[in-house]
């Protein structure tokens, strides 16, 4: 099986920055565990989610090539569309000021306290700070395995480059998470939904389009276009958003 590679850098791109938003999450909280409770089982805990989540992206990669393409376009297509418009609605949403950005900092003191109302920390085995790594590494990952699948089941080959997308994101939180010990708070966490939401919106349209035999213009280039589209409308949405908000503000006030 070959790798379409007019697909391959946006697909390495999409899984990479989408992967990188739930990784940094999940670090957030798996760091606010380790320091209260102890690394070893908090680090176990994630690691077992990790080998489970790689397990699950084989198992299902390899069930995708019995099933004809055009209907894994439509069907994941579909659902990428809209999860890339769910992401971007958000995005939108948080740069207008109509809902609160997202605060990394803010979730680690109250992961940090939470721990902490536990009771102290095991001197062997913490089931709790196993079960706590876990159960996030577990919860953001899977999105992040859904994301991988549905972008590698879009034609021949892109399950590797979606997978490196993902990969790489997974390798630099962790070096981050070694190096600063800390949350990410300093990453522009909504500028990267904006930009995933963007890329999964248009994708998706790409491939339902193809899933119903749809003849795009210039074949995979129009991918690229779909991407300014997109971005064009969503950056137009942002100022349109913020008026409304201020405008239902003012009625109420």
């Amino acid at each position: 099986m070959t790798i379409q590679w007019a697909h391959a850098g946006p697909s390495i791109l999409a899984a990479f920055l989408a992967s990188l938003v739930e990784f940094v999450e999940a670090l957030t909280v798996v760091l606010a565990v380790g320091s209260v409770r102890g690394w070893r089982s908090t680090l176990a805990g994630s690691l077992s989610a990790v080998l489970i989540l790689l397990a699950i992206v084989a198992v299902l990669g390899a069930a995708l090539t019995g099933v004809p393409l055009d209907a894994i376009q439509l069907a994941i297509g579909t659902l990428l569309l809209l999860f890339g418009m769910r992401w971007l609605r958000k995005a939108v949403l948080r740069s207008a000021g109509v809902i609160p950005l997202h605060d990394e900092k803010a979730t680690y003191a109250k992961e940090t306290e939470a721990m902490r109302r536990r009771g102290s920390a095991a001197t062997g085995w913490d089931r709790i700070a196993f079960a706590a790594s876990f159960q996030i590494t577990m919860l953001e990952g899977t999105e992040v395995v859904f994301i991988v699948i549905a972008i590698g089941a879009g034609g021949a080959g892109l399950l590797v480059p979606a997978s490196v997308g993902a990969l790489a994101a997974l390798l630099l939180v962790i070096a981050l998470g070694l190096l600063v010990h800390r949350p990410l708070a300093s990453i522009p966490e909504n500028m990267l939904k904006f930009a995933v939401g963007v890329l999964l919106s248009a994708f998706g349209t790409f491939w339902v389009g193809e899933g119903i035999g749809f003849a795009w213009p210039g074949a995979d280039w129009s991918l690229l276009g779909l991407v300014a589209g997109f971005l064009l409308a969503a950056l137009f949405a942002v100022p349109t958003s913020r008026a409304r908000g201020r405008a239902r503000a003012h009625a109420t006030s």
